[in-house]
């Protein structure tokens, strides 16, 4: 018989931390690509436009330089803030998912401090029970702890 379960392996918390931090950055940087790319097609169509006001009189096209550059420098500026608030929002939801990680560490800590509380009470009163019933078991495990010190100090 097989011991193996047929169900996948289920992965660790951290792991998941990793992989929702790594999913957030990999949406961040095609975040930026995209705005960059929207920047870029906005310029250059901003640009087309600058030429063709440029041949009709030149008094425009400089206006007209002004107003791309502006504009190229305003659709910069949201990206930028575009990509500085996705930023945040991954650091956010990682600082958020560290401290919920640290709650559950210190949750798992207090629950193996519990139960170790209750293994040594368990034992004490399992010894004080064995002390109450006599000293029988105690006296016979005596000679045999005595024979074990003796063949190790040779």
């Amino acid at each position: 018989m097989s011991t193996n379960d047929a169900k996948p392996e289920e992965k660790g918390f951290f792991e998941r931390v990793k992989e929702t931090i790594e999913e957030l950055w990999d949406g961040t940087k095609d975040k930026a690509e995209d705005l960059k790319e929207a920047t870029a097609e906005t310029f250059d169509n901003l640009k087309d436009k600058v030429t063709a006001e440029k041949a009709t009189a030149s008094k425009k096209a400089s206006s007209a330089k002004k107003t791309v550059a502006n504009k190229a420098s305003n659709t910069a500026t949201k990206a930028k803030t575009a990509a500085a608030d996705v930023k945040a929002k991954a650091e956010t939801k990682a600082k958020a998912i560290t401290a919920k990680a640290k709650d559950e560490t210190a949750k798992a800590k207090k629950a193996v401090a519990d139960v170790k509380a209750k293994a040594d009470a368990k034992a004490k009163t399992i010894t004080e029970k064995t002390k109450a019933t006599g000293t029988k078991t105690t006296a016979a495990a005596k000679p045999a702890t005595a024979t074990k010190r003796k063949a190790a100090a040779h």
